[in-house]
């Protein structure tokens, strides 16, 4: 009876867990229809496919765990070190948002380049294309495509802030707007001086997160610390006080509160995202 009731107590943990993660997780919201709130299972569809096969893993390593040990915090534990610990581990995605930055300085760089020798816009993208970062390849590569399929260049620009949903890629088209519009020679000037300001803020992007790297790499290593430490006193008996059914919900708290904290302390040391100025995410009224 005792066992039938921490197991209860351990999927009711469980759910209520996985609700929760669920109804935090932020869904881009869908402009060609209403907004309404979505389904558990549509919220569940747009988590990445990573994240989604973490927590059914160690959901089912989990039950193995708690079916031979009889520790069913496993049940809630697992799934959650599996999706949690590698976001710690692996680190933060403004290394990416970085990285595409000084991408979009180098490519803007280049079109300043190849518009101060006359060419069109149309003709500049196209001419950019084998030497665009990868960082942004595909990006520029479907607006090349949106041009050339007959769309007008300040729609297709602006569906390519929306692709690169970045405030410094809506710099990028908006600019690039100003240039289709007027079709002046200024535009390449324009470009080149946006390119070295864009490079300066990479720069002092780099710098900071440098800094931001020690305080999450000592959270790390004592997070794996604690995760190999929990580990061997689980196997070698030493935690035994924690095996009846009140222990483990008395350990699940804990180790709530030490996941709440890491959680909070990496919301501290990531920076805010700035607000997009164009694109279909922002309201915008068209002269």
């Amino acid at each position: 009876m005792t066992a039938l009731l921490a197991a209860l107590a351990g999927g009711l943990i469980a759910a209520g867990l996985v609700m929760l993660v669920l109804w935090l997780w932020p869904a881009e919201p869908d402009v060609a229809r209403p907004r309404r709130s979505p389904g558990l299972l549509v919220r569940w569809r747009r988590i990445p496919t990573r994240t989604r096969w973490l927590s059914v893993c160690g959901l089912g390593l989990g039950a193995l765990v708690a079916l031979f040990t009889g520790w069913w915090i496993a049940v809630l534990v697992l799934p959650v070190a599996a999706v949690g610990l590698p976001v710690l581990i692996i680190g933060t995605p403004e290394k990416s948002r970085i990285e595409r930055m000084e991408a979009m300085a180098e490519w803007t760089r280049g079109l300043a380049g190849v518009l101060s020798a006359g060419v069109g816009l149309e003709q500049a993208l196209v001419a950019m294309l084998k030497s665009t970062p990868p960082a942004i390849s595909k990006e520029v590569r479907t607006l090349v495509g949106r041009m050339q399929s007959r769309w007008t260049s300040e729609d297709a620009l602006r569906t390519f802030a929306d692709d690169l949903d970045d405030p410094t890629g809506d710099l990028i088209a908006a600019y690039l707007i100003l240039g289709a519009r007027r079709r002046g020679g200024s535009l390449a000037a324009v470009l080149q001086t946006l390119a070295d300001s864009v490079a300066e803020d990479v720069a002092a992007r780099r710098q900071v997160e440098a800094e931001r790297a020690k305080p999450r790499g000592a959270m790390r290593w004592t997070t794996i610390i604690t995760a190999v430490g929990l580990t061997a006193f689980s196997l070698s008996g030493a935690m035994a006080g924690y095996s009846s059914p009140v222990g483990q919900i008395a350990l699940a708290c804990l180790l709530g509160l030490y996941a709440l904290t890491l959680l909070w302390m990496q919301r501290m040391a990531n920076p805010r995202p700035l607000p997009r100025v164009i694109g279909a995410t922002v309201r915008q009224d068209r002269p």
